[in-house]
C-alpha cells in the first residue's frame, strides 16, 4: 500500500512512521544475468548454475549490489512524494547483506521513515530498510537509505 503526500510539510509529518511492505518480486537467473551484464561482475556463483548448484548454496545467487538496487523501485511503492521538483538519492548508511538470495526467491522491502530533517531548498529523508526473502528466516539486506526532496 502506497502513502502518498503532496509536499514537503506532509513529509515531515511522516518521520518516524512505519510504510508497510512492497509487493513481492521473483529475483530470476535472467535479472541476475542481467546485472551481471551491466556491471561485468560475472562471478561463477551468480551466472554458473551447474557449478552454484556444487557450491556452498546448491543455486546460484544474487550479487549483494543487486538486491541493494531492488530498494528503489520497491521503495516507490511504498511512498510517493507528490509536489517537489527534485528526488535524488543521497547515499547510504549501513548496509549489511545477512543472507543469499537463491535464484528463483522472491524479495519485498519492509521500510520505515526514520527521519526527515531540512537541507537548504528541501528535506533529506532517511529510510529504514529490510530486503525480506520470502519463507527466509533472515533477511536478504538491511540498510539505511538517504534520500534528498527538494521544493
Amino acid at each position: 500500500m502506497s502513502v502518498t503526500v503532496n509536499g514537503l510539510d506532509e513529509l515531515k509529518k511522516l518521520a518516524g512512521s512505519d510504510l508497510g511492505t512492497s509487493e513481492w518480486i521473483e529475483v530470476t537467473q535472467e535479472r541476475i544475468d542481467t546485472f551481471a551484464d551491466a556491471t561485468g561482475d560475472h562471478q561463477w556463483i551468480h551466472v554458473d548454475r551447474e557449478r552454484a548448484e556444487e557450491g556452498p548454496f546448491g543455486a546460484p545467487i544474487a550479487h549483494g549490489y543487486l538486491t541493494l538496487s531492488l530498494f528503489i523501485p520497491l521503495f516507490t511503492e511504498l511512498l510517493d512524494v507528490q509536489g517537489v521538483t527534485t528526488k535524488v538519492n543521497y547515499g547510504l548508511n549501513k548496509v549489511r547483506f545477512p543472507a543469499p538470495v537463491k535464484v528463483g526467491s522472491r524479495i519485498r522491502l519492509a521500510a520505515r521513515l526514520a527521519s526527515v530533517d531540512e537541507v537548504p531548498g528541501g528535506v533529506q529523508i532517511a529510510v529504514d530498510g529490510t530486503m525480506e526473502i520470502d519463507g527466509g528466516g533472515k533477511p536478504a539486506a538491511v540498510l539505511q537509505s538517504l534520500s534528498r526532496f527538494y521544493a
